[in-house]
């Protein structure tokens, strides 16, 4: 397949040598980012702040099964990237929330893209591995994708 004949973007297209150099790979700055965005929090927290702002206790309320210290890793790390905006007011106690940056919610619509494409592909994939798709929860759940089809 070549970036001639499809709608590709060229730097997915682009022809890799082979073998790729592990030390090229891991300096790239797009397994970087998938790294951060990949991971098992990061894309339910990035969902629920592009919805709206959250004060920890709410976030962690929010997501089944994350621990107080990996939501708190989790935040930390995508501030450190620019995609989370942590403010703290001045109040007794301090209130913190937790909302996107403009980076951040640049970050919603390839994410959207990206579960519509799991939800069109979930029956084709469990297939292939040889068992029964979970359904259409997941990230759907959270108003990130449309629909199975894409619409």
């Amino acid at each position: 397949m070549s970036a001639a004949n499809t709608d590709v973007p060229s730097l997915v297209s682009t022809r890799l040598p082979s073998p790729v150099p592990s030390a090229e790979h891991d300096q790239c700055p797009v397994t970087e980012i998938l790294r951060r965005v990949g991971d098992k929090w990061s894309v339910l927290v990035v969902v629920l702040l592009g919805q709206r702002t959250y004060r920890f206790n709410e976030l962690h309320r929010g997501i089944d099964g994350i621990s107080q210290r990996m939501l708190t890793r989790t935040l930390r790390g995508l501030e450190l990237d620019g995609l989370v905006l942590r403010t703290v007011h001045p109040s007794v106690p301090p209130s913190v929330e937790y909302s996107l940056t403009p980076l951040g919610s640049s970050l919603l619509h390839p994410l959207s893209a990206l579960a519509d494409w799991a939800l069109r592909h979930q029956l084709e994939i469990a297939a292939v591995r040889g068992r029964p798709a979970h359904g259409s929860v997941g990230l759907a759940g959270y108003g990130l994708s449309r629909s199975p089809s894409g619409s």
